[in-house]
């Protein structure tokens, strides 16, 4: 059983520098208890709305890594992240649904474009549970 991720959920990229908060939008309107913040589904995967920057970027698939690192001649130039999701979370909870969707557990993957694996650190809450 793993924990269900609500807003405020820490999370952290392979490629990224600092951790970044989940931003979950109330549109769902089930709240977590105690906390009373909205609950995430597998489709809350919105870049600079739902998944914040994570500092720096350190993948050499990200273009602007690549081209700094080109020109300071092949040594590792992080550059800002700009977080690509081209899918939903992955796999998602199999026994709790909201608004016909799979709510989001702390074992979610999302993969950013640039070859980053996005994971939840902290789910935000400790009292709601799900497959």
């Amino acid at each position: 059983m793993a924990f269900c991720v609500c807003t405020g959920a820490m999370m952290m990229c392979s490629f990224g520098m600092a951790p970044s908060v989940l931003n979950v939008l109330p549109t769902g309107k089930t709240l977590c208890t105690p906390a009373g913040l909205p609950l995430a589904t597998i489709m809350d995967n919105k870049p600079f709305v739902n998944i914040t920057p994570f500092g720096m970027c350190t993948s050499m698939a990200n273009p602007a890594v690549a081209s700094a690192t080109a020109a300071a001649l092949g040594v590792l130039t992080p550059m800002p992240c700009t977080p690509v999701i081209p899918a939903p979370w992955a796999p998602g909870c199999t026994t709790l649904l909201l608004g016909g969707k799979p709510v989001l557990h702390q074992n979610c993957k999302l993969m950013c474009a640039y070859a980053g694996v996005i994971q939840i650190n902290n789910p935000g809450q400790m009292t709601i549970t799900g497959k």
